[in-house]
């Protein structure tokens, strides 16, 4: 299986959505323009920061078709799984295929606290209902509660030939670099998932990162990826230094809604998010976007 292509920043896409909550696809499509003019590597179709949790089915997939009919081949399409039930997490991924994903992204379940066995069962399973197809993990304990182990994910990676790469979101960069070292033999993927630790994560072996902040500063974080591969390293973390104190800007609101609050301060409209979260109001948080994101260049 060719998993060469799967590498660099890739974006989990801001959803845009009217006052119905149905996704706008003429902002969708400027989107998806944007961030791959802005050096992105990939688009993944309804990540966290899509708001994957919040959307019916139908719309998931005529949002993923329009996703995939605007990159026009320019880059790979991903599609985030965040279901909890093995059988709908099978559904989701042969939709994606069918509708143009090169790749899928499975988070594991949330609300479950799963046994070793059951976790192995879960990814094993899904990834044999697209059995041509790439597929990553997503590794996110801050969302779900428990996290993967380093062993779990070796023994994916070395036992279902489909299940090529991962996502890791934990933060703690001693556990990304024990992804790894353990699957390096293998050609594995892994992207580091913290957009403050994409400079950290290439360090160790990361081949990109899922950059939440590529939807509204694609300029510095690509840039982080692309200085870096060049050598150039000392550029690379200066761009890393400028984008931190923006991403970290984003903690205090409430999620996901601050990703979305910066895109339209940068003039991206992106709308509002799904109810029951609500824009960022007027205060010291919504200050503290114009603050960083002024002293980085960005307004």
């Amino acid at each position: 299986m060719n998993t060469d292509f799967i590498k660099g920043v890739i974006v989990p896409i801001l959803t845009p959505i009217d006052a119905d909550e149905r996704i706008d696809e003429a902002k969708l499509r400027a989107q998806v323009d944007y961030v791959i003019d802005g050096g992105v590597k990939g688009v993944l179709a309804f990540g966290s920061n899509g708001e994957f949790y919040m959307v019916e089915e139908p719309e998931m997939e005529r949002g993923l078709k329009i996703i995939a009919d605007q990159t026009k081949g320019r880059v790979p399409v991903y599609f985030g799984i965040g279901a909890i039930s093995t059988k709908k997490c099978c559904r989701l991924a042969k939709m994606a295929v069918a509708n143009g994903a090169n790749g899928v992204s499975v988070l594991q379940p949330m609300f479950l606290k799963p046994t070793y066995a059951e976790l192995y069962n879960h990814f094993k399973t899904i990834a044999g209902s697209v059995p041509d197809t790439p597929m990553l993990l997503y590794n996110n304990p801050g969302r779900v509660g428990y996290t993967l182990t380093a062993d779990l994910v070796e023994d994916l990676a070395r036992t279902v030939p489909n299940i090529v790469g991962m996502k890791d979101t934990s933060g703690d960069i001693t556990l990304t670099s024990e992804f790894i070292r353990r699957t390096r033999d293998l050609g594995f993927k892994v992207f580091g998932g913290k957009d403050t630790l994409l400079y950290a994560s290439l360090c160790h072996g990361a081949v990109g990162g899922v950059c939440t902040a590529a939807n509204f500063m694609p300029e510095l974080i690509c840039g982080v990826y692309e200085k870096f591969v060049e050598g150039d390293w000392k550029a690379s973390l200066e761009l890393q230094f400028q984008l931190n104190p923006v991403r970290l800007a984003m903690d205090p609101a409430s999620f996901p809604v601050a990703a979305k609050d910066m895109a339209n301060l940068r003039g991206r409209d992106m709308g509002d998010p799904y109810l029951p979260t609500l824009p960022t109001p007027e205060g010291a948080v919504k200050e503290g976007f114009v603050k960083t994101m002024t002293e980085a260049g960005l307004l």
